[in-house]
C-alpha cells in the first residue's frame, strides 16, 4: 500500500486534468437525512476521471515509447484520455473501440486528434484486436485499468476527497468496471483514513468485481448488459482484484432503474446529465443510506462521467421515477361496460396518473395498463392494491417486469375490425390532478370507451389518444358534448395508421 500511496502522489495527472470539486447534494442530503456529496469528475476535459490514469502513464514513457506511439482498448471514456494526452505530448494514439461504442464517445476520440478503430460487439473482442495491432506495428499498450501507473493516476481523485473534505467520512462509493479507480481510490484512502469506508458500485448486469471478490478468484462473465457501457467489462482485471480484495469494504449493485434513478438526482442537485456509469455510484450510496439510516459521517459518490448520448434521455427519464420508487405500473382488470372507465379513475383518487393505455378486445372485460405517481411507493401501492381488489378489480404489480416496462407498455393494443361506429379523437388537457378524470367526467357514460392511450411527459398539457363507440344517431349529442368540454381535439378517424394498426 505504501508504494501505490507514493505513485498517487507523485502522478503527473495536473498537466492536463483539473482538481474537480466536491459538491454538496443538498435535495439528496434531506432526503436521506444526512450529509451526501458528489465528486465532480464529469467536470474534466474530457467529462471523464479516465484523463488522470490514462496521461500519468503516457506521460512517463520513454522518448522512444513515445515515438513508438500509444494504442489502447476502451469502450469510450479512457479512449478519449488517451486521445487527449497522446495529443498533448505529441504521440500518435491509435484507439480500438467496440462497435457499440455511443457516437458521442467515438466522434470525441476523433476530435482530440485520436484514431479510431471500431472494432468487435465487446470490450473483450476490441481489446483482443488492440492487442494483435500492438505486436503488429511495435505500439505501446496503455491499458484501460489494469496498469499501475494508472491505478495510481485514478488514485488522485482519492488525495482530492479528503483533502477537501476533512470531516468524517463513513463512506466512500466507487464506480467499478474493471477497477482501476477503486483499487487506487482504496489505496490511498485506507492508508490514511482506514476507518472510512470504500465501497465499489456494478451494475446488475456487469458486476465481474463482485463475482470474482465471491469466488475469491478472477473470473469471467457470460455476458455484460451494454446500458451503463463505460463499466461494461466481463473479467476484472488482475492487479485491480489483487488490490480490490484487499482494501474494498464490499462490492454493490444497481439495476437499470435505479442507476436512471441516480441520473435524475444527480441532475436535479448540479443540473449536469452524467452518463450511467457516472450515476452508478450514486445508486450504490441511495441503497446504502436507506439500509443504514443511522450514520456517522458523509456519504460521498463518484460522479465518474458526462458523456450521454443524446438518444438515450427518453429511456432514462421513464426508468428513473420506478427506479425512484416514484412511480408504480399495475395491469388492471376492469369491466367492459359504458361508465367503467370514469369509475375507476374515480377510485384512482388525486393520484397523477403517468400513463393509460387500453384497447377493447372483447365484450367481457377491459385490461388497462396505468402508471401512477406516488409519494411513498411503498406504502401507497399497498394500499392502492388492496382498495381495487376489495371492490372486485383483478390487479398485477409489473413495476418490476423488464418485459412490460421495455416493450408491452408500448405494444397494448391490437386491431378491433367488429367494432362498430367507432370515432378516434386525438386531444389535449392541462396536465394536473384530476385533469383525466374531468376529462372522463366531461364525455359522460353515455358512449362506450374503447381505446385510450396516455403518457404524461413533463409538459403544461396532456395528449390522449381515445377511442368512443358513438352510434350514427348519437353524433350530434356527442359533439355538443365535445364542444362543452372546452379541450382541444382532433378527429383521426380516417388517420390511415389508425386505420392500418387499430381498426383493420
Amino acid at each position: 500500500m505504501i508504494d501505490y500511496v507514493r505513485k498517487i502522489l507523485n502522478a503527473r495527472v495536473y498537466d492536463v486534468a483539473l482538481q474537480t470539486p466536491l459538491d454538496p447534494m443538498v435535495r439528496l442530503a434531506r432526503r436521506l437525512d444526512g450529509p451526501v456529496f458528489l465528486k465532480r469528475e464529469d467536470l474534466q476535459p474530457i467529462f471523464s476521471f479516465k484523463i488522470r490514469g490514462a496521461h500519468n502513464r503516457i506521460a512517463q514513457l520513454s522518448d522512444e515509447a513515445r515515438a513508438a506511439g500509444v494504442i489502447c482498448a476502451s469502450a469510450g471514456n479512457h479512449a478519449q484520455g488517451v486521445a487527449l494526452s497522446a495529443n498533448r505530448l505529441g504521440i500518435e494514439a491509435t484507439i480500438v473501440m467496440p462497435v457499440t461504442t455511443p457516437a458521442i464517445k467515438v466522434e470525441a476520440v476523433r476530435y482530440w486528434g485520436g484514431n479510431a478503430v471500431l472494432y468487435g460487439d465487446t470490450f473483450d473482442e476490441a481489446h483482443a484486436h488492440a492487442r494483435q495491432l500492438e505486436r503488429e506495428r511495435g505500439l505501446i499498450f496503455v491499458h484501460p485499468y489494469d496498469d499501475p501507473d494508472v491505478i495510481a493516476g485514478q488514485g488522485t481523485v482519492g488525495v482530492e476527497i479528503l483533502h477537501q473534505h476533512p470531516d468524517p467520512i463513513e463512506a466512500i462509493f466507487v464506480p467499478v468496471g474493471g477497477g482501476g479507480l477503486a483499487a487506487g481510490i482504496a489505496s490511498y484512502v485506507k492508508f490514511l483514513r482506514p476507518e472510512t469506508k470504500v465501497i465499489g458500485v456494478e451494475p446488475t448486469d456487469a458486476a465481474s468485481m463482485k463475482a470474482a471478490l465471491e469466488a475469491d478468484e478472477r473470473v469471467v462473465l457470460d455476458r455484460v448488459g451494454l446500458f451503463a457501457d463505460g463499466v461494461a467489462v466481463r473479467q476484472a482485471g488482475e492487479e485491480t482484484f489483487r488490490l480490490c480484495r484487499q482494501l474494498l469494504d464490499g462490492v454493490m449493485v444497481a439495476d437499470t432503474d435505479a442507476i436512471c434513478a441516480g441520473i435524475k438526482d444527480i441532475f436535479e442537485d448540479v443540473r449536469v446529465l452524467a452518463e450511467p456509469a457516472g450515476a452508478l455510484s450514486l445508486a450504490g450510496l441511495k441503497a446504502y443510506a436507506q439500509a443504514n439510516p443511522r450514520r456517522s459521517g458523509s456519504l460521498i459518490a463518484i460522479s465518474s462521467g458526462a458523456n450521454m448520448n443524446f438518444d438515450r434521455l427518453r429511456h432514462v427519464a421513464e426508468r428513473a421515477e420506478v427506479g425512484e420508487a416514484r412511480e408504480i405500473l399495475l395491469a388492471v382488470t376492469i369491466p367492459e361496460v359504458p361508465g367503467s372507465y370514469r369509475r375507476f379513475i374515480q377510485v384512482l383518487g388525486n393520484r397523477a396518473i403517468t400513463e393509460f393505455n387500453y384497447r377493447y378486445a372483447g365484450s367481457s372485460d377491459a385490461h388497462v395498463f396505468v402508471g401512477l405517481k406516488l409519494g411513498d411507493a411503498t406504502r401507497e401501492k399497498a394500499e392502492l392494491v388492496a382498495q381495487l381488489e376489495r371492490l372486485s378489480y383483478g390487479v398485477i404489480d409489473i413495476s418490476a417486469d423488464e418485459t412490460a416496462k421495455l416493450h408491452v407498455r408500448y405494444m397494448v393494443g391490437g386491431r378491433a375490425p367488429t367494432l362498430d361506429d367507432e370515432i378516434i379523437l386525438r386531444c389535449e388537457f392541462p396536465e394536473r390532478p384530476g385533469a383525466l378524470l374531468g376529462f372522463l367526467d366531461g364525455i359522460g357514460t353515455d358512449w362506450n370507451i374503447t381505446l385510450f392511450h396516455y403518457r404524461n411527459h413533463g409538459a403544461d398539457y396532456g395528449r390522449v389518444l381515445v377511442g368512443v363507440q358513438v352510434p350514427q344517431g348519437d353524433r350530434a349529442k356527442f359533439d355538443a358534448r365535445l364542444v362543452a368540454l372546452g379541450y382541444p381535439h382532433e378527429d383521426e378517424t380516417d388517420n390511415p395508421a389508425y386505420r392500418l394498426f387499430l381498426r383493420g
